[in-house]
């Protein structure tokens, strides 16, 4: 048998009360509503549920056999109801983002920490993935992309400056190999090339001509899905990568990576945070954005 919640609500609420009339205080309705409710749920039943005299109001048998199972459901929907209500709007709860290995270093990996010491009841959930998903599908909050490749419908924020690309070899290798000079030379180079985990396409190396950007058909015989190892690779002098230069920039300073074809690398929009419109009122990203912000040093 299917009850309407609200009769159900209504019995509770007469037997949690005592009376008719303080049952329906607490209902904010009628006391003549709320026994008409009770009479159609005592109808359907079939029993009495409460003996009422003048004076008072008891439950039968059935009622407290009723209420036994109504009481912790009453509860638990409360209970659901004010979880509801608070998710996302205390500095508690859960945290998802989705964002490509290389932002993870550049951006995140360094305010982390002390995000997570200043907001310890949030928790946070990172999806490293260079693919281009839906974030609302996947049951994500936010994720970090490169300015051109984000929907329009989301709100970005922007979380560093543009990003120039490189060309990078070590000094081992460019002694052995020689260094390019215009891009076609590239094409005599080893280049570790890097695959996408999820179109299996490899990542494009593109170069800034006086007619504008360009891709050059690299080869090499080793091929990576991951940025860190092919940084690994290279710097052994195994062949030469295209990334971004900041994700690499300890390198270059410490001249264990050496930058080539320097005039010829174009940049990038640099790194956004995205996120649906409907979630820019959510606690738990906002202070993350503030996070970023005044920790993130760009």
């Amino acid at each position: 048998m299917r009850l309407p919640l609200t009769t159900l609500e209504v019995f509770t609420a007469i037997a949690n009360h005592g009376s008719l009339r303080a049952a329906a205080q607490a209902l904010g309705t009628k006391p003549s509503t709320v026994s008409h409710q009770l009479k159609n749920l005592e109808d359907r039943i079939g029993t009495a549920l409460f003996i009422r005299t003048t004076r008072s109001i008891n439950l039968t048998e059935a009622g407290r056999a009723l209420l036994r199972g109504t009481s912790p459901a009453f509860e638990q929907i409360a209970e659901a109801v004010e979880s509801a209500r608070t998710t996302g709007h205390a500095a508690r709860g859960s945290l998802k983002l989705a964002l490509p290995e290389y932002a993870y270093d550049l951006v995140v990996a360094r305010v982390l920490p002390s995000f997570r010491s200043a907001y310890p009841e949030i928790n946070v959930e990172l999806s490293l993935t260079d693919a281009f998903e839906d974030i609302r599908e996947a049951g994500l909050h936010a994720g970090i992309r490169l300015g051109d490749l984000i929907a329009q419908d989301m709100i970005a924020i922007r979380l560093t400056k543009p990003l120039r690309l490189a060309v990078l070899g070590s000094p081992a290798y460019f002694e052995k190999a020689g260094v390019p000079r215009v891009p076609a030379d590239l094409l005599a180079h080893e280049c570790i090339r890097y695959r996408f985990h999820s179109s299996g396409a490899f990542a494009p190396w593109e170069v800034e001509q006086p007619e504008g950007l360009s891709q050059v058909a690299v080869k090499g015989s080793l091929v990576v899905n991951s940025l860190s190892v092919a940084v690994d690779a290279a710097r052994r002098g195994e062949g030469l990568i295209y990334l971004l230069h900041d994700y690499v920039a300890e390198d270059v300073r410490h001249g264990s990576l050496v930058p080539a074809l320097t005039e010829f690398m174009p940049h990038v929009p640099g790194l956004f945070l995205y996120f649906p419109r409907a979630y820019r009122e959510m606690v738990p990203l906002r202070l993350f954005v503030d996070h970023m912000r005044q920790h993130g040093g760009n």
